[in-house]
């Protein structure tokens, strides 16, 4: 077995994994912010690029700290920087680590656990892995890994209140109180606004640039789907490229590659062209302005290449803007290395969004719940 390094940036990455898991709330632009750093002062300098943390990746004393531990624990300075683990350059490939029902239980206890940490490493690795540059059997793998994403929809204040222990006075329920102790004081009774789930409105792009996230994004959608309904909330998938359809009732079944093929019977564009600003003044006119996007947080899927009018994109997202709660736009280049939001459709959009993530790995997928549920 051959030893050989990981792609530095692949090691610096899983740094800013291994500090958010220690609590620093690592961003994906300020990780982004690290890696421009690290690649402006040199990653082989391991003082820079502990001075690159500190100034890209901490927000507080508190995470300086954090931080200085973490990569004291990460950076081993006896080998280098960056170094990673060991694994076998003979197999980049994923497959291999599914389970095997034959070979289970034969190895020694020493065996099995460098297995287990093989197959955790190699999870983490494919979980940061770009959907569109996976083979059959990685692809069949990170399906399995979905259902480890879940949403927690974003709240909204409604205009009923409800008993609370403390708040604002509940005057007619605190003269109630008093009315039934014959006029003597009562207990005071105080109330706050309730809240329910607030709409998710998914917007996928099913053009022919898209097609290679197609089926991560439709299962994107399942899950989110599945995930916001059990605890009471809405997420609503249309397509977009030609034409607009709704593919919600099909992304209900509870089996993500049922629902996947029952979304794509119904579907008539795919690998099309895209005309975004049609098919956005589509969803506007007939669902948009009459209620499902209205307060709700809209998630648009795009890699931008608009080939009607841009200006057209534009008004449209305006006019989603105005109606919307949040507008988030999800772009699979975004996290790519050099990538510059450069595209008609990209450029006529931005100043209407209030978020432009990155959308290529199940990694920024989870990202992508987060901002949701902080919406």
């Amino acid at each position: 077995m051959n030893a050989v390094l990981h792609e530095a940036d692949e090691v610096l990455l899983g740094f800013t994994r291994a500090l958010r898991a220690a609590g620093v709330p690592v961003t994906q632009d300020r990780a982004h912010g690290f890696l421009a750093a690290v690649a402006a002062v040199g990653a082989d300098d391991r003082q820079a690029t502990y001075w690159a943390g500190r100034a890209t990746l901490c927000g507080s004393p508190d995470d300086l700290a954090r931080h200085d531990q973490v990569f004291a624990a990460w950076f081993d300075p006896r080998d280098g920087l960056p170094r990673a683990q060991p694994r076998e350059a003979s197999r980049p490939s994923t497959a291999h680590l599914l389970p095997d029902a034959e070979g289970a239980g034969g190895g020694e206890e020493a065996g099995e656990e460098d297995l287990v940490r093989a197959k955790a490493s190699e999870a983490e690795v494919l979980k940061h892995r770009d959907v569109a540059t996976l083979d059959a059997a990685e692809k069949r793998r990170l399906a399995s890994m979905f259902v480890r994403l879940s949403l927690r929809p974003p709240e909204r204040r409604t205009a009923r209140h409800r008993r609370w222990h403390r708040g604002e006075l509940d005057a007619s329920r605190t003269l109630r109180n008093s009315l039934r102790h014959l006029g003597e004081p009562g207990e005071i009774a105080w109330r706050r606004r309730g809240t329910r789930p607030r709409r998710v409105v998914l917007l996928l792009d099913v053009s022919g640039s898209m097609s290679p996230y197609a089926d991560a994004l439709l299962r994107l959608a399942h899950r989110l789907t599945q995930s916001a309904r059990s605890v009471g909330g809405t997420v609503e998938t249309f397509t977009v490229g030609t034409r607009l359809t709704h593919v919600t009732r099909a992304l209900r079944s509870p089996d993500a590659d049922r629902a996947i093929v029952a979304a794509g019977e119904v579907v008539p564009d795919w690998s099309g062209g895209t005309r975004l600003g049609e098919t956005l003044r589509v969803f506007l006119d007939r669902w948009g302005q009459r209620g499902m996007a209205r307060g709700a947080v809209v998630v648009v899927f795009s890699d931008g290449w608009e080939r009607g009018d841009a200006e057209l994109l534009g008004e449209q997202m305006a006019r989603l803007k105005r109606v919307a709660h949040r507008v988030v736009w999800v772009n699979p280049h975004r996290g790519k290395a050099g990538y510059e939001p450069l595209q008609g459709g990209v450029v006529a959009a931005l100043p209407h969004c209030d978020d432009f993530l990155a959308g290529h790995s199940l990694a920024t997928f989870a990202d992508l719940t987060e901002v949701i549920s902080r919406a």
